[in-house]
């Protein structure tokens, strides 16, 4: 079985936010068809969440609205929510039981950023022996002279051994 999860697609990631990221409405767009997708064929969607604990963190602060899902992708009932403190979404969550509770196989990502919670959960899937895709045009990362280029060498490194990567 496979299974939707949904990284970080929190406030603060969205223009007006503490960390806006390039083609983050896009990809919002876009997770949203996948989110509706996988609920209407009655598979699992996570949503995963993301509190900064560290010291010196400026965003995702707890209790803060940048903190909270962006409007444009709220859980719906039955939908799986995953709190986590750190880039890889696997790390002191129970996401890897709950999924494996579930009998998912296959794992579509979504979300942000790019190239670093969306890259740190990936490759922890990979190592937990979850098949991966992730769907580049939904996720986003931060912009590199205007351009997408961290956001594109990301999804490249993921496509070479950890995942496929598809639009």
């Amino acid at each position: 079985m496979d299974a939707l999860i949904v990284i970080d697609m929190q406030n603060d990631y969205f223009p007006g936010g503490r960390f806006p990221l390039k083609g983050i409405k896009k990809a919002a767009r876009n997770a949203h068809r996948l989110v509706e997708r996988f609920r209407a064929e009655g598979k699992p969607v996570v949503f995963v969440r993301h509190e900064s604990i560290l010291e010196g963190s400026s965003f995702f602060l707890p209790g803060t609205r940048g903190a909270e899902f962006h409007p444009s992708l709220l859980p719906a009932n039955g939908d799986i929510v995953i709190l986590k403190h750190y880039p890889n979404s696997f790390r002191e969550t129970g996401l890897k039981e709950t999924l494996k509770g579930l009998g998912v196989t296959e794992l579509h990502v979504a979300g942000a950023m790019t190239n670093m919670c969306v890259d740190s959960t990936v490759r922890a899937a990979f190592d937990y022996g979850f098949a991966v895709t992730v769907h580049g045009s939904a996720c986003a990362a931060r912009g590199f002279l205007g351009t997408p280029l961290v956001h594109l060498i990301s999804l490249k490194t993921l496509g070479a051994a950890f995942a496929s990567v598809t639009d």
